[in-house]
């Protein structure tokens, strides 16, 4: 009798013929693009994280608009997350967030209490990564123009520093930190609100021109 169990044929599935199909060739030339890749997602992390530390130890992360700063030390997380995506969001406002942790470790002022702590410090950082890349994907898709869509995300990304940042510090140091500005305990929110119209509007719309314009100068280079 025939055996039939030698006689069954295996079937593969589609990635598996995909992958039996594949030549060496394009195994090599695949692995490249990979590295390249990797590559060029390390160098563009360098570059933002090393701006983004320059900017908050030095005055050029902040920008005089009438009795406010504006600051702009954020705008490296976001611009990372609309280039190469979340991941790359995430580690600059990390790195970002570790810096602010650090430099209120070591160059203390009266309201760097709360910075020591990393839900304040770190984690409102790499929260904009996520925000700003999904926002964006989500307005290209709709707007079909980059300068709208940095804009909106520049914007949105901004928003999210200021207010996760002072919402934090709220949450977990309201009282203290309105007595450390001169306030009474009692007017905490009231403050926390101020500084969230009166610095995080002004940054907001800076943050919106300056990813803008980023986005479509790099948009421009690969075309």
């Amino acid at each position: 009798m025939r055996n039939l169990e030698s006689s069954e044929v295996e079937v593969l599935s589609p990635s598996e013929v995909e992958i039996v199909m594949e030549s060496p060739k394009d195994s090599k030339v695949k692995l490249r693009q990979k590295k390249k890749t990797d590559v060029r997602r390390m160098a563009i992390i360098g570059v933002l994280s090393a701006i983004s530390i320059m900017l908050s130890m030095t005055p050029l992360g902040f920008i005089p608009i009438g009795p406010t700063n504006a600051t702009i030390m954020h705008i490296p997380v976001i611009i990372g997350a609309i280039i190469e995506g979340p991941l790359v969001g995430i580690t600059v406002g990390f790195i970002f967030g570790a810096t602010s942790l650090l430099k209120a470790l070591t160059m203390p002022t009266i309201t760097s209490f709360a910075f020591v702590n990393p839900l304040v410090s770190v984690l409102p950082r790499m929260l904009i990564g996520i925000v700003a890349y999904y926002v964006y994907k989500l307005t290209i898709k709709f707007t079909k123009n980059v300068f709208v869509s940095g804009w909106i995300t520049g914007v949105i990304g901004s928003l999210v520093n200021t207010a996760v940042v002072l919402g934090m510090i709220y949450i977990l140091y309201g009282a203290r930190y309105a007595e450390a500005l001169g306030e009474s305990a009692s007017a905490a929110k009231t403050l926390i609100l101020t500084l969230v119209a009166t610095n995080g509007i002004p940054e907001a719309i800076v943050g919106g021109f300056v990813v803008s314009a980023v986005c479509v100068v790099f948009n421009k280079r690969k075309k």
